[in-house]
């Protein structure tokens, strides 16, 4: 089998935008971004850069999932570096990855202009120390990792968006372990990645967003140069958020979404659309998003 390009990368950015305490920000895992990859498997030995521009006009729902009439335009840019120096570990293949996301956010309501608070900074920087993929019998790959989410956004809490309205990231760190599989067969793409969020806590308000886990499914089959398929993900949070150790109402999030994945391989580079439409979305915003994603091999 001929070892695919796509890479097993992290979910970089965070997707739901502040809960009316207006402290916590940020859902570490981009929602659906990484629909379309082959998390379980790594590249070849190499560097690899991706990118992925993601867009999305969302609506803030309740707990009943009725729309609050609060809104939110977002546009995320995604620049990722990845080295698989070609060494084993335990018998997997090894890789370390790096991304710095860019974004624009605007948090209005049904009466106010979209334009009033939009804010261009950057995200958490995103380290992945580590992943290991492990490739078994049947065209079966198993990968699991770490990725740590620095507190150093340009704009958060600790740090207010100069025209107001939502930050660039979040002010606490995030430590989130993930674990994927794929079946690579014949064209055929079959992958489940799942990651699970552990937020410390933002030691300049007191408020600790609670535990949560995202998960990205991918159903394709390649033929030719050309890619299709289907994605959807989920997004459970665990526990309630607690603010100076007391808990907070209504801030169980939960979020489901499916759609098309259409992509092409140009030689050395390919690109990959992904669009999802809005299943499900309680206390959090949702709603419609598209991607695109460019996989390049620098050496």
């Amino acid at each position: 089998m001929k070892k695919p390009l796509c890479l097993a990368l992290i979910s970089i950015l965070a997707l739901s935008a502040a809960t009316a305490n207006a402290e916590e920000l940020w859902n570490p895992s981009l929602r659906g971004v990484d629909e379309g990859l082959t998390p379980g498997a790594l590249p070849p030995k190499g560097v690899y850069f991706v990118n992925n521009a993601y867009f999305g006009q969302w609506k803030a729902y309740d707990g009943s999932g009725k729309a609050t009439g609060q809104k939110l335009d977002v546009a995320v840019d995604i620049p990722v570096l990845l080295w698989n120096p070609g060494v084993k570990v335990w018998g997997a293949d090894y890789a370390v990855a790096l991304a710095q996301p860019f974004d624009y956010t605007s948090v209005y309501s049904n009466s106010t202009a979209s334009a009033g608070n939009g804010h261009v900074g950057t995200y958490n920087t995103v380290l992945v120390p580590g992943m290991l993929s492990w490739a078994l019998p049947y065209d079966f790959h198993v990968k699991t990792g770490l990725a740590i989410y620095v507190d150093d956004p340009s704009s958060s809490p600790a740090h207010p968006a100069p025209a107001g309205g939502a930050g660039a990231g979040n002010s606490f760190w995030t430590f989130e372990p993930d674990a994927a599989l794929s079946w690579l067969h014949n064209g055929w793409n079959l992958s489940a990645d799942m990651r699970y969020d552990y937020n410390l806590k933002d030691e300049s308000t007191g408020y600790n967003s609670g535990n949560m886990i995202a998960i990205n499914y991918t159903a394709t089959k390649t033929i030719g140069k050309w890619t299709v398929g289907a994605g959807a993900y989920q997004e459970n949070q665990l526990e309630k958020d607690t603010l100076n150790g007391a808990t907070v109402a209504n801030s169980t999030r939960e979020a489901y979404g499916a759609g098309p994945i259409v992509g092409y391989d140009f030689g050395p580079v390919s690109l990959q659309g992904t669009y999802n439409a809005n299943i499900m979305t309680h206390h959090d915003f949702g709603g419609d998003f598209f991607n695109l994603r460019l996989i390049a091999p620098l050496f």
